[in-house]
């Protein structure tokens, strides 16, 4: 393990493999385990039973295991519902500035294999993200959502909870899903539905405003 700065916190329980790079001002919680050849980036929070593969870069600013926005009413006041799974990040997956990945409530939340993810999004409890995925910036995915292979999130798209995506689909900017989709899909617009529907949609309406 390479630490660049004694400005770091690793809890005594955590394993590291020897050649992981750590920048300044990185904490590493319990039970967390990193493999080979990773780095992580400055001002990073890997909270506790966080499990990363190899070759994972995560970018400065993010935190990794942040408890899951969970609640419960009782008595006209909400009560946290506690979070005692994990976050597993498979081996060669990017992630940008300033990410949040919720531990899931039992179970796991997941990044698999190999996924890219850009700046600034949030990733709710006991998500599963499949293997080759693009999440663009800004995009907000509800708790235990699950993305197949290979699917594309265009920037500031919003998923709702529960929500499955199939293998190679493709959700385009600023689109809100409330409804799982099929493999090989293509859908925009809030609510979202089949590209091509939306693109004659705007077509007629653009063709009746020219009236």
């Amino acid at each position: 393990m390479r630490v660049k700065s004694k400005f770091c916190y690793i809890a005594p329980d955590a394993r590291i493999a020897n050649n992981v790079s750590l920048s300044p001002f990185v904490y590493i919680g319990k039970r967390v385990v990193i493999g080979s050849e990773t780095k992580i980036l400055p001002s990073v929070t890997v909270l506790d039973d966080v499990e990363i593969g190899k070759r994972v870069i995560i970018g400065p600013g993010t935190v990794v295991g942040i408890e899951g926005f969970g609640y419960t009413k009782e008595g006209g006041i909400y009560k946290k519902i506690p979070h005692r799974g994990k976050v597993i990040i498979e081996d060669d997956v990017e992630i940008g500035a300033n990410v949040t990945i919720a531990r899931a409530k039992t179970g796991e939340t997941r990044i698999g294999a190999g996924t890219k993810i850009d700046c600034l999004v949030h990733i709710g409890h006991n998500v599963k993200i499949g293997k080759d995925c693009i999440i663009i910036a800004q995009v907000g995915i509800g708790g235990s959502a699950k993305l197949g292979n290979s699917v594309i999130l265009a920037g500031q798209v919003g998923i709702k909870d529960h929500v499955e995506i199939g293998d190679n689909s493709i959700v385009y900017a600023k689109s809100a899903l409330y409804k799982s989709i099929p493999s090989n899909s293509k859908y925009s617009g809030i609510p979202a539905r089949p590209h091509n529907q939306v693109l004659r949609l705007w077509a007629k309406l653009i063709k009746e405003s020219e009236v």
